[in-house]
């Protein structure tokens, strides 16, 4: 299997540095250099050529890949986010109006899930669940639709079709 490979071809085509010098490990492996003299020239330590090399003997091309860090785990579960963005989604949609704010939510996470962010994590949050804070103008809760079309077909000038007594 690692004489199957041009493993200098490989790292010329490789547009990610880290799995370039994996690459070139392999490469230096291939032609006999000991895993100490590999890490000498690529100035890597040996522990590192020592694991690229089984990661490639034991899972091929793509045991060379980068694995993904798993990061700090989330304070909500997925069922707990779902009951956030659902109530983000009927608050939103209230006829009661008003807007919906970062402290609002902030308050709302930590009654029903005892779990503590700051404001700038709740933006962060939210950005998460796919919303956005880009909002439109809210409307007030008695506010009418029909009121504002009879408003601006008024005769004082504001209906376009009639010209109004002043126009020759």
């Amino acid at each position: 299997m690692l004489q199957n490979t041009n493993f200098t071809v490989l790292a010329k085509h490789e547009t990610n540095g880290r799995k370039r010098i994996r690459f070139l490990a392999l490469a230096h492996f291939q032609d006999g250099l000991n895993k100490a003299a590999i890490a000498r020239i690529l100035k890597v330590s040996r522990a590192s050529v020592n694991k690229w090399v089984a990661n490639y003997l034991n899972f091929g091309l793509p045991g060379l890949d980068d694995t993904a860090s798993p990061g700090r785990p989330a304070k909500l579960t997925p069922l707990q986010s779902q009951d956030l963005a659902d109530f983000i989604n009927n608050r939103s949609h209230s006829s009661k109006g008003g807007r919906l704010i970062a402290a609002d939510i902030q308050q709302y996470i930590e009654q029903h899930f005892a779990v503590r962010y700051q404001q700038s994590n709740v933006y962060r949050l939210m950005h998460a669940l796919g919303f956005s804070w880009i909002t439109s103008r809210s409307k007030h809760p008695k506010q009418s639709q029909d009121a504002q079309d009879n408003f601006k077909k008024t005769a004082n000038g504001n209906d376009l079709s009639d010209p109004g007594p002043y126009s020759a």
